[in-house]
């Protein structure tokens, strides 16, 4: 289905988008796809200022000052506010058919966004049970504010069919669809596999997330002393002073830098403790990456777009506290039968590949538009 061009605005708040991160590069990656698709996009970012703005995705930058400590956070949330106003304007003057927002806490006066054009909001988390973990204030105002988008959107698209059911949802009556995350996989080529004697695990992760799991990795190493484990984005671990010899962090790498490491390890492993917010379902950037560059993965929880999916390069774990003591022998044994195989293009590219899924979203953003339109002629 070949859909009419679209103005796009794609909106992020209140965090700097880089261009090596996971997010930024799904970002890209999506704007890609619908620009080949014949649409016009501008990225629009409302964030705290940064050292080195070129390392932020391209597009209109709303920048507001972020003074730290206990004086400073009246500062920050007037700022913040202050941002928001001139990104509306800024969203006015583009004038787009359509603004696709990524989901986050509502900031005073972005819900004047909805008056500029229909907004389909992208869910790519259960924000109550998120926002539990990082305390009771931040809890409270997004559970009094969290339905000022969604009740407005005029489309929400879930990134997993767990969170598209979840109860915290099904109260909002804006039309819905399930559409998972993607890669672009012909500017993400595959690897040739490596030739070790020892295998080797990756694991990508991002610090202070407790559902990433980082720390089961310790625990796994250690009783896989035969194993190698990498891990990218991190220096460091909280609560370890002496970590086992065969785990590396490698810390913070650009995506060149991700991927020559990555280029050694025989497989990939999933976010480790998706339980700890309540989820079994996700759709994570991370195993979109390991697939594209062909990397044999390791799923601790249901990824959206693989269920059904059976290959051997595909282990499955439980999504569990106690996974790596339950399944810490079948990890190394697949690890070790994966050394020299590769998952191949083809087997993966309808799942995770952007070609194939975008196409859908921009489908789906026809329909919301229409909608959008019947609603305001009555």
């Amino acid at each position: 289905m070949n859909t009419p061009s679209m103005r796009i605005a794609y909106v992020s708040l209140h965090w700097p988008r880089t261009k090596n991160s996971g997010v930024g590069r799904k970002i890209i990656d999506q704007m890609a796809a619908w620009r080949q698709h014949g649409h016009t996009v501008q990225f629009f970012s409302h964030h705290n200022d940064v050292n080195d703005i070129e390392a932020l995705v391209d597009g209109t930058n709303i920048i507001y000052q972020a003074p730290k400590g206990i004086v400073g956070r009246p500062i920050l949330e007037i700022n913040r506010c202050l941002a928001a106003s001139r990104l509306v304007n800024a969203l006015r003057e583009y004038s787009p058919d359509l603004i696709y927002l990524r989901w986050s806490m509502y900031v005073f006066p972005s819900h004047r966004m909805f008056q500029i054009a229909p907004v389909v909001v992208e869910i790519n988390t259960n924000d109550v049970t998120q926002h539990k973990m990082l305390g009771p204030v931040l809890s409270t105002y997004n559970r009094l504010t969290r339905g000022i988008y969604y009740s407005k959107a005029s489309g929400l698209v879930f990134v997993s069919g767990e969170l598209i059911k979840s109860n915290e949802f099904t109260s909002f009556s804006s039309p819905k669809k399930v559409i998972p995350n993607a890669i672009n996989l012909s500017e993400n080529l595959p690897l040739e596999a490596p030739k070790n004697e020892r295998p080797r695990l990756g694991f990508i992760g991002t610090p202070d997330i407790p559902w990433q799991g980082v720390d089961k990795l310790v625990r796994l190493a250690e009783l896989c002393p035969e194993l190698d484990v990498d891990v990218i984005g991190f220096d460091s671990l909280e609560g370890w002073t002496k970590l086992p010899p065969n785990l590396y962090l490698h810390g913070y790498l650009s995506k060149k830098e991700a991927r020559e490491i990555l280029a050694g390890v025989d497989v990939g492993m999933g976010t480790l403790a998706l339980h700890r917010k309540a989820m079994n379902e996700a759709s994570a950037l991370k195993i979109r990456e390991y697939l594209a560059y062909g990397i044999p993965i390791i799923l601790p929880y249901e990824e959206t777009s693989l269920v059904g999916v059976n290959l051997d390069t595909i282990l499955r774990i439980p999504n569990t506290e106690d996974n790596i003591e339950t399944s810490w022998e079948s990890i190394r044994d697949f690890a070790f039968s994966m050394r020299g195989k590769r998952v191949k293009p083809e087997q993966i590219a309808p799942f995770v590949g952007s070609e194939f899924i975008e196409s859908e979203r921009l489908n789906f953003f026809i329909k919301c538009i229409d909608g959008y339109n019947k609603s305001n002629e009555k």
